[in-house]
């Protein structure tokens, strides 16, 4: 005689979570925008290149605009030491074993950071492509790391990522040749998913176009 299995219930709650989440995003926004804070949530997979981007971003910028850093890892401070040599404030976050930061972690870093009166708070996320495209943190802006050795197909694989971001970060361009990475190509791809997209080609190892990002990141935060 077989055993009757009894059905399983399943409940769905994704989208109660992302909801609560997104209001919650929402109010972070606000207050940081009353503060007068621009925060900008940094993302990539690893080795993309963000901890070189971002000191080579500090060290153009740190002398117009008061800033900090929130480095969000599962563990280890290995970037916020790399970081703190800048001289600006930094907090290293443990995620204990999220791949992601949402609103509340965020607010958290912030209230740890005493960020209240930075010009640009700058959260560089948990290297990863898909949980933290899927979690609003209440960031001002969403920037994202692409690197030339990930190859120009990403935005085909991974497209929330790149719908969900205001600015591409194309890193490595010296290495373009090596890796038969066509820029055009994976420009088109993007702005099929994104059309108001703002990209930068960039070698942080070089520096070339970083005045372009950087440049254009002042604005933002200034507003202009």
């Amino acid at each position: 005689m077989g055993i009757k299995v009894k059905e399983i219930r399943i409940l769905e709650i994704k989208e109660s979570i992302f909801e609560d989440n997104n209001k919650d995003a929402q109010r972070l926004r606000e207050q940081l925008k009353s503060e007068n804070t621009f925060l900008l949530n940094l993302m990539s997979s690893p080795g993309a290149g963000k901890t070189t981007t971002l000191v080579n971003t500090i060290n153009r910028l740190k002398d117009k605009l008061s800033m900090a850093v929130m480095e969000a890892d599962i563990d280890s401070d290995v970037d916020a030491r790399t970081i703190s040599e800048t001289g600006i404030k930094v907090i290293q976050l443990h995620t204990g074993g999220m791949c992601h930061l949402d609103a509340d972690m965020t607010r958290q870093g912030l209230q740890g950071l005493d960020a209240e009166g930075t010009d640009l708070v700058i959260l560089e996320n948990v290297g990863n492509l898909v949980c933290p495209a899927e979690f609003d943190t209440g960031a001002t802006k969403n920037a994202m790391i692409l690197s030339v050795p990930e190859g120009d197909d990403k935005p085909l694989k991974y497209p929330l990522m790149f719908q969900i971001s205001d600015v591409l970060i194309i890193n490595k361009i010296d290495t373009m040749e090596v890796f038969s990475f066509n820029l055009e190509l994976c420009v088109e791809r993007v702005k099929r998913l994104n059309p108001n997209i703002a990209i930068f080609p960039i070698s942080a190892k070089t520096g070339e176009g970083m005045d372009a990002w950087t440049e254009w990141l002042y604005r933002e935060v200034k507003g202009e």
